[in-house]
């Protein structure tokens, strides 16, 4: 794995599953809550049984990512080649799982779930292919299961809430020391943080320390989420107009609307360059 080419500076119980890897100890804050739905017009929603979102699915589009937040997760493309390992920790309703399998066919893709419901309902409700070979599931604590990690993927995807969803559950120096062990030599990290919650500082706090200061911060959107980007590997520098190019492929390759995120990091840097 490496940064892409153009950086070159440097449900209810009743339902069943196929085989889960099972993992039964326990590390994470997280605590088992009932599974809930709705429906608006053609968007199917997941709940923890509070009016708080947990995933989206348009039932007329079922492999496209519907939350904006949850696009950003997939920002990791403008700077590294298709990745062959993905890790999602958290699975929501599976979108980022179901949009890599359709877009990205020759990633791999290991979502780690704690709640066996959650797991059902993904594929009940919001349409996880089953039996795919692109895709393991794997029922365990995700605190527990990326300790166990080293230097597997190239890509972790983190979206660590329960019912109150106002602060990821895992969000130590220590979880985040594992997350950065379980990455390649070349790898990013992103996740969903909520930036009007005391709990944002904390993680950014603990984000800059392990990985050296190498993140950056995407601007919080309507819904309060906020993404953050944390980068492992050799620095990296690049010009704004070959990150706004490939955003442009970006854009065609996987309808994402990637030219925003560009922006918003040129805010954010404040540079002539892209330099981390």
């Amino acid at each position: 794995m490496r940064y892409y080419t153009c950086i070159g500076h440097a449900m209810p119980q009743a339902f069943t599953t196929e085989p889960l890897k099972t993992m039964k100890t326990k590390k994470s804050n997280y605590k088992k809550e009932p599974i809930t739905f709705s429906e608006i017009n053609d968007v199917r929603y997941l709940h923890f049984g509070t009016p708080w979102v947990q995933g989206a699915m348009n039932l007329n589009k079922p492999f496209k990512i519907e939350l904006e937040y949850a696009q950003m997760m997939m920002a990791y493309i403008l700077f590294l080649e298709e990745p062959a390992q993905v890790a999602q920790l958290g699975m929501g309703c599976a979108s980022l799982t179901k949009f890599i399998y359709k877009k990205m066919p020759d990633t791999h893709s290991t979502v780690v779930e704690l709640n066996p419901d959650v797991i059902n309902a993904a594929y009940a409700m919001f349409k996880l292919p089953r039996n795919a070979d692109t895709i393991t599931v794997v029922e365990s604590d995700a605190a527990v299961w990326v300790a166990e990690q080293s230097a597997a993927f190239d890509v972790l995807q983190i979206d660590l809430y329960d019912a109150s969803a106002r602060g990821p559950v895992c969000d130590s120096v220590a979880f985040y020391k594992d997350c950065y062990r379980a990455l390649k030599d070349v790898g990013m990290l992103t996740i969903n943080l909520f930036g009007d919650h005391p709990s944002f500082e904390r993680n950014m706090d603990h984000l800059m320390e392990v990985f050296d200061g190498r993140v950056l911060f995407l601007p919080e959107i309507h819904d309060g989420n906020r993404i953050a980007l944390a980068f492992k590997g050799a620095d990296l520098q690049v010009e704004w107009a070959d990150l706004y190019a490939r955003a442009e492929d970006v854009k065609t390759r996987y309808g994402l609307p990637a030219r925003r995120w560009v922006s918003a990091l040129k805010k954010a840097c404040g540079q002539s360059v892209f330099a981390i």
